[in-house]
């Protein structure tokens, strides 16, 4: 009887080493890995990658332009007789450029309450002429988007969509910032046209 009993457990127990076996893999599996993981954006870092594409663009466009061709403003003489368009009193090539430096300024400066690193009245003055060369264009343009940058640079998760002071229906800084990026695009669109009247490929389009 007593060796049966010790059999009877020598048996149990090597019965017993392979399920042990079997169990200890399934144990220690860990759960498999997402497919995915969602990241979250930072707002300034979406806003200013925004931002660079568009600067990407419209400096490019801006020099293409020859100096020579700054003061260049579609009329009545561009285009054939008879023609329908009216282009009386539109801005030329470089007072384009211009008054983008001068809108992104005003954006951006409301956008982050930092104040314009230039003489605004003289940037005012500087729109308004028609026959602004393409150095100084170009200068205060890409001043006025490295100062754009620095203002993307103060959105946070916190404040990004907090009400501030309404500016063309744009209320928070996040809107507002794009808008900025929006309104610029208006004028690339146009400055687009003037490289194309004086048969000039835009570089987008190379």
């Amino acid at each position: 009887m007593r060796l049966k009993v010790m059999v009877l457990c020598c048996v149990m127990s090597a019965c017993s080493i392979p399920a042990t076996a079997q169990m200890k893999p399934a144990a220690a599996a860990k759960p498999a890995a997402p497919h995915h993981q969602v990241v979250s954006v930072k707002p300034a870092k979406a806003l200013d990658d925004l931002l660079s594409l568009y600067e990407h663009e419209v400096v490019g466009v801006a020099k293409a332009m020859p100096a020579d061709k700054y003061s260049f403003a579609p009329s009545s003489s561009t285009f054939a007789a008879g023609s329908p368009e009216k282009f009386d009193g539109v801005r030329s090539f470089g007072a384009q450029v211009t008054h983008i430096a001068e809108a992104n300024y005003y954006f951006y400066s409301a956008v982050s309450g930092m104040k314009a690193d230039v003489d605004m009245a003289a940037l005012d003055k500087m729109t308004k002429d028609q026959n602004v060369s393409k150095d100084n264009a170009l200068k205060v343009l890409m001043s006025s988007l490295a100062f754009a940058h620095k203002a993307i640079a103060t959105i946070t998760r916190a404040n990004a969509f907090l009400p501030i002071k309404p500016i063309d229906g744009q209320n928070t800084r996040a809107s507002l910032a794009a808008f900025g990026v929006a309104h610029g695009y208006d004028h690339y669109g146009q400055m687009v046209e003037y490289l194309r009247i004086n048969g000039i490929v835009p570089p987008g389009s190379k």
